[in-house]
């Protein structure tokens, strides 16, 4: 592992990775490699989502978001577990924390032909009539996501030593998630639970995450030493990191960090924050046993074998949103 300790996280490139330029590809690989394994985040430039696009996507999400309490109830399903459509406050909490994150949020699952055989594993998206430009604009924002996602997966498994396509196979209709999700205004901070946070402190389930920029500060991410450092996502940046399932593939060789969003000062409590994240999931069958290259001696196998289904399922109990 790294012993550097950063105090922002560092900025790569994907050009550099995507150029077919093998000096700078190799570098990238390197660079991100180092920063997945010692603070587990990475700020991206040169994807594959425009500007424009993620303005256009907030602006939507936001419409959304300010309709009444009972139009946005009208998209929430509780047999799906919150995997598509509406969620309302207080249905989410951090895996160990009993009290709710303050926050709502609204779902879009992945896009698969209807002759496929994960067709019928995947519940259909919900779409709000409100708000006709979202189906467009977050089908878009998906997409070009998760084209994202798969560049980096390739960097990812060249650093752990494996063919270039190594998750090709299992991400592609993988059970990935764009989660667009509201902070609400904070009216009455004198009358919330002690702990009531509007992210508490949480690894991600999936492979990474790759999170577009947020409409106001408060996401930290909790450094090697202890210290929480402040993560922003600049206009034409995705902040990209490594979630538990990757963490458990590799023996914890890559990070997954904890991190937070922390309430905001008093005199911004009354606005609202929106962020939109996309979850790489792999497919419900990929097998997340430790890679045999990631355990030795020195770092004996940490986790139980089980499928990213098994390990997804667990952790949706775990954080209140499946039902036992």
């Amino acid at each position: 592992m790294s012993k550097k300790l950063y105090e922002e996280i560092p900025s790569l490139n994907l050009e550099d990775f995507t150029s077919g330029n093998e000096e700078t590809k190799a570098q990238f690989v390197k660079n991100l490699g180092e920063a997945y394994n010692s603070i587990g985040f990475v700020a991206i430039k040169g994807h594959y989502l425009s500007d424009d696009l993620s303005q256009k996507l907030y602006k939507a999400v936001e419409d959304f978001f300010n309709l009444t309490t009972e139009q946005k109830k009208g998209y929430e399903k509780e047999e799906l577990a919150g995997q598509r459509g509406y969620t309302s406050k207080g249905k989410e909490q951090a895996k160990g924390h009993k009290v709710p994150d303050l926050k709502e949020f609204y779902q879009v699952g992945q896009f698969v032909p209807e002759d496929h055989e994960l067709k019928k594993e995947y519940p259909d998206n919900l779409w709000p009539s409100e708000v006709p430009e979202l189906a467009e604009l977050a089908t878009e924002a998906y997409q070009k996501l998760e084209k994202t996602g798969f560049e980096m997966l390739k960097a990812i498994a060249l650093y752990l030593g494996l063919d270039e396509s190594y998750f090709d196979s299992e991400v592609t209709y993988g059970n990935s998630i764009l989660r667009a999700i509201h902070y609400p205004p904070i009216e009455n901070p004198e009358d919330l639970p002690a702990d009531a946070v509007r992210a508490a402190q949480h690894g991600d389930i999936n492979l990474i995450t790759l999170l577009m920029g947020a409409s106001a500060d408060g996401l930290q991410v909790l450094r090697r030493d202890g210290e929480w450092i402040p993560i922003t996502a600049l206009p034409n940046q995705l902040v990209v990191n490594v979630g538990d399932m990757l963490a458990r593939l590799t023996n914890d060789k890559l990070k997954s960090t904890i991190h937070r969003v922390v309430n905001p000062p008093k005199d911004q409590m009354k606005k609202s924050r929106y962020s939109i994240p996309f979850f790489m999931h792999p497919k419900s069958s990929m097998d997340l046993t430790c890679l045999d290259s990631c355990v030795d001696t020195d770092n004996p196998k940490k986790y139980d074998d089980m499928t990213a289904g098994e390990f997804l399922q667990e952790r949706l109990a775990e954080i209140g949103l499946l039902k036992k």
